[in-house]
């Protein structure tokens, strides 16, 4: 028994060793594999170092992973040597190989994938948002990296050569001078054709509302089918701003920039010691040396200084965030006394309730401009006046001549005192409520003001009107107010492969707007300047005026979007206005649009192109679009008004004013109509490169003009009336490439281009009738009273120049003309380019920026005065007008018509980004130069002109406001929690 017992119990305790050996084993394995597990966290953002709540964290080849919260932090435990993936839909994926040396926090930037990135990008269409890979129509978008940076007085400026079709013309160097907008060509004769500008969902605001520090995207929608959902506003295109308002955490930020500025250009007049030379060389009789050496250019000129500071501030959390920022701006003029100084500041706040079913934005934007509007006229001064006399006489006091046109321009831009001021307010309360998670309603109300004073003051001492007037004073005071209303529900549903979007809404919008003028002259002393109106003695009539206005548009909309399987999209779209602004027999308009799009990189014949067409998609729209800017208030009816006539009033024994009619009434007054088609290709190669090519044509009906009529049957002489057409007609190119992507060194570029082609269709009815409509007005110019230099005309686009053809000059000096005149140029660009590159090399930035137009002509009216061989010696010349051989006085022909094509370096920038030990913060240091080359034939100071209205479009006319180049540095620093 016992042996049994025995034999049976040994290998019982030799399988009990065994399994503890095992156990051990198995416990230092797993102590072991204990030591290799740690656990990484951290924050996961984009490019703008914004949180990507969502993102994916994979152990490759492993289940085990996690996603990042709303702050985009992330935990998990993971080993030494394995490989963390981190993705996010419209990123690019990034591996981390997990080792001793990986430390926590782990912070991971992803980049976007330019083409995958489409599935995923919303884009702003009005009243709403859409994935860009379902769009239809025509729309550009530009993000904050992309806008053009530098110290820009005017937000239009930021988008200058980043959109193809959209011109941006800042025709004159003044800080205080805006810039002009067309999108695919003017529409209009007579009314505005700035595209629509919509800010965080206001249509028609202001666009130096939001400072382009505070700008987080901008959508260009330039075709009718995206359009017409602004019906009666939005025949000029529509761009709408997206300001920076998504927060998590908190962070705040601080950007500023200092800079000098200098005159990039002038013209090359003749020098003190050119005069003399010529005087004594040619014997000139009468000739007058006052002993001076003066530059009358750079005397009205200086070294220029700006400044831009922008503090900025965010903080949210899971229901609620907040942005608020504030921007100080100082930009002093090269011409002195000139300049803008700027105080703008934005909140938004949003805050979630009902477990998210509603959300409520609060946002305020406010602004306050000073400038010292400058009298132009000391341009032509500094042109005429002799080059030998001095700025100040022997008892310092402004030095005088006796002439035409020959006044100190010194003494003009200092000697008087001119303080305008703009006040900008913008708010607006939205709410948005999720009855289903299919079903939204949104409410939108807005109120924009806008508030200018100008204060003139013009001594009695003062040159021009001072001495004439005894002193002159004048106060002026304009402002406008806009309160909407938008309210509108949307539905958006997936069923299998079908999606669906609709939205319909109301819309009301009441104008407001008023001011008042007041001048004096007389005034015994200088001393109130034009705080005391009431001291000037000299009274006429029409010194004090007023007015008051208000007009309204209410407006129904609604559009539609169908999706199958990624692969075919409709859009539908109608929006019926009824303004106040139109006639009796007009009250609404009717504005339709439709588009589709095929996405065939998704159909199935495609998949063997995967590997290098990544996108491809056609699109085709139709739709109609309005312009109501042209007709103002109170347009359709009889008016009538103050003259210089009088009547006898018995009852008072009394001369009076008489009321008489100063306008028609026209019933039949409405919108300027335009319809446009559109054709569009989206493609994507190689995964690096993405573009779009737009072909569109569109024509404008019922233009509105004034024109002359009978008297009888009309009271007045003039009605305005719908009747001519105009078409434009081209062809766009996108491209943006990423050229090289990796850890150390990253390149990638961007470049548009843009064709136009414009043309008058139709200017008379049968009622109605003009043969030519003339513009670009020559009036003021030395022999040339009444004269005009362009012509509006069927067959030809508009800015046409009309003059006699010159084929150059005789053995005598004189110009040989044509015998009739004949179109000589137009003001049109055949072309537009904007180019663009960025390089990054580790901590390194570099980046450039440039623009261009071509093909436009513009008269160089200065040189066409100035060249007048009477001018010498008593009004000065340019230097090689010597060397010209021209005898005969000035004479408007294709002589002075210059090809104006250009192409500028608009920005250059070089950064370097310090590494923080501080995770959570950013610190970047740059040196910034914009205007640094311009590349033209061009023979004035500056060939971009400005090309907008009919008084004087592409006429370069003593208007020699040079445009400046600068050089900056720049700091940027973020700090986040």
């Amino acid at each position: 028994m016992n042996t049994k017992n025995t034999n049976y119990k040994l290998p019982k305790l030799a399988s009990f060793k065994a399994l503890v050996l095992i156990g051990l084993l198995l416990i230092s394995i797993v102590s072991a594999r204990a030591q290799d597990k740690k656990t990484i966290s951290g924050t996961i953002f984009d490019s703008d170092g914004q949180p990507l709540a969502g993102a994916t964290v994979m152990e490759k080849g492993t289940s085990n992973g996690t996603t990042a919260d709303f702050d985009g932090n992330y935990s998990i435990e993971t080993t030494n040597g394995s490989t963390l993936e981190i993705s996010f839909v419209g990123f690019v994926t990034k591996p981390i190989v997990i080792n001793n040396t990986t430390a926590s926090p782990l912070n991971v930037t992803l980049e976007a994938d330019m083409v995958s990135l489409d599935a995923v990008e919303l884009v702003a269409v009005g009243y709403g948002t859409m994935r860009k890979s379902d769009l239809t129509g025509a729309i550009s978008t530009v993000n904050s990296e992309e806008l053009v940076k530098g110290t820009l007085s005017s937000t239009e400026q930021a988008l200058q050569g980043k959109v193809a079709g959209l011109t941006v013309v800042q025709g004159t160097g003044d800080p205080s001078s805006g810039a002009t907008m067309r999108l695919r060509g003017g529409t209009s004769l007579t009314a505005s054709n700035n595209p629509l500008i919509v800010i965080d969902g206001i249509p028609g605001v202001d666009i130096n509302q939001v400072q382009p520090n505070d700008i987080a995207s901008v959508d260009v929608l330039k075709d009718a089918s995206a359009t017409a959902i602004y019906g009666s506003r939005g025949a000029n295109g529509v761009i709408i701003i997206t300001t920076k308002s998504k927060a998590a955490g908190f962070s705040v930020s601080y950007s500023g920039i200092s800079g000098i500025s200098f005159a990039s250009n002038h013209l090359d007049m003749l020098s003190a010691n050119q005069w003399r030379s010529y005087v004594r060389g040619n014997e000139t009789v009468g000739a007058i040396d006052y002993g001076a050496d003066t530059d009358w250019q750079k005397e009205l000129e200086r070294a220029a200084y700006r400044r831009s500071h922008t503090l900025s501030m965010s903080a949210g959390g899971e229901n609620s965030g907040m942005r608020s920022s504030i921007t100080y701006f100082d930009n002093e003029g090269i011409v002195k006394t000139t300049g803008l100084q700027r105080l703008s500041g934005n909140i938004n706040v949003h805050q979630f309730a009902l477990d998210k079913k509603i959300r409520f934005d609060v946002g305020l934007f406010a602004t306050i401009d000073k400038w010292h509007p400058l009298d132009y006229r000391i341009f032509e001064r500094a042109f005429n006046l002799n080059p030998t006399i001095p700025v100040y006489d022997e008892n310092g006091n402004f030095t005088e001549v006796g002439g035409t046109l020959y006044e100190n321009p010194v003494e003009i831009l200092t000697h008087r005192t001119t303080d305008d001021k703009r006040n900008r307010l913008l708010g607006y309360f939205k709410t948005e409520f999720n009855f289903t998670p299919a079903l939204k309603g949104v409410v939108n109300l807005s109120l924009e003001n806008n508030a200018h004073t100008g204060n003139t003051y013009k001594p009695s001492t003062a040159v021009l009107e001072g001495r004439t007037e005894g002193g002159y004073a004048q106060k002026v005071y304009d402002e406008y107010t806009n309160m909407q209303l938008e309210a509108y529900l949307s539905y958006t549903k997936e069923f299998g492969k079908h999606m669906l979007n609709a939205m319909g809404g109301y819309s009301y919008l009441e104008n407001t707007y008023e001011g008042f003028g007041a001048q004096r002259s007389g005034f015994e002393t200088d001393l109130f300047e034009y705080n005391n109106l009431g001291a000037g003695q000299d009274y006429r009539l029409g010194d004090v005026y007023s007015y008051k206005g208000k007009s309204n548009l209410v407006s129904f909309y609604a559009r539609a979007n169908y999706s199958y399987d990624s692969r075919y999209m409709v859009t539908a779209t109608v929006r019926e206005d009824g303004s106040s602004r139109f006639g009796d027999n007009n009250k609404w308009g009717f504005f339709p649009s439709a588009s589709m799009a095929w996405n065939i990189a998704n159909e199935e014949f495609m998949d063997g192109t995967n590997n290098w067409l990544n996108q491809l998609k056609l699109r085709g729209g139709y739709g109609v679009t309005g312009n109501q800017d042209g007709i103002g208030e109170y347009k359709s009816l009889s008016i009538l008004g103050v003259g210089q006539d009088s009547y006898y009033d018995p009852a008072t024994d009394s001369w009076k004013l008489a009321y008489s009619p100063t306008q028609n009434p026209n019933p039949d007054l409405k919108w300027e109509s335009t319809e446009q088609f559109n054709v569009g290709l989206d493609f994507g190669l190689f995964g690096r490169i993405t573009g779009s090519l737009e072909w569109y044509s569109k024509t404008t009906k019922d233009l509105l003009y004034t024109y002359q009529v009978p008297q009888p049957p009309y009271l007045v002489g003039t009605m305005l009336a719908n009747v001519g057409e105009l078409s434009n007609k081209g062809i766009e190119l996108t491209l943006n490439a990423n050229i090289i992507n990796n850890d150390k060194f990253k390149w990638d570029a961007n470049l548009n281009l843009s064709s136009n082609e414009q043309k008058i269709e139709k200017l008379s009815n049968q009622v109605y009738e003009t043969d030519v409509i003339y513009s670009g007005s020559l009036h003021g110019l030395s022999g040339m009273s009444n004269q005009f230099s362009q012509i509006i005309k069927e067959g030809y686009p508009v800015g046409t120049f009309w003059g006699y053809e010159s084929s150059g000059l005789d053995e005598n000096g004189a110009f040989i003309l044509s015998e009739e005149k004949t179109d000589i140029g137009d003001i049109q660009p055949s072309l537009n380019v904007g180019i663009g590159m960025n390089f990054t090399y580790d901590n390194f930035d570099f980046s450039f920026s440039g623009y261009g137009m071509f093909g436009q002509d513009v008269l160089n009216a200065t040189n066409m005065m100035l060249y007048d061989p009477n001018r010498l010696p008593a009004y000065n010349v340019p230097d090689d007008f010597l060397d010209s051989g021209i005898t005969s006085d000035p004479t408007y022909s294709s002589y002075w018509v210059e090809d104006a094509s250009f192409f500028r370096l608009q920005n250059v920038t070089f950064g370097y980004t310090v590494p923080m030990d501080k995770v959570f913060s950013k610190l970047r240091l740059y040196l910034m130069g914009e205007n640094l080359a311009v590349f033209t034939g061009y023979n004035g100071v500056d060939p971009e002109v400005d090309m907008t209205g009919l008084a004087d479009p592409g006429l370069d006319r003593f208007n020699n406001y040079p445009r400046p180049t600068t050089v900056s540095f720049g700091l940027n620093i973020t700090l986040k929690n």
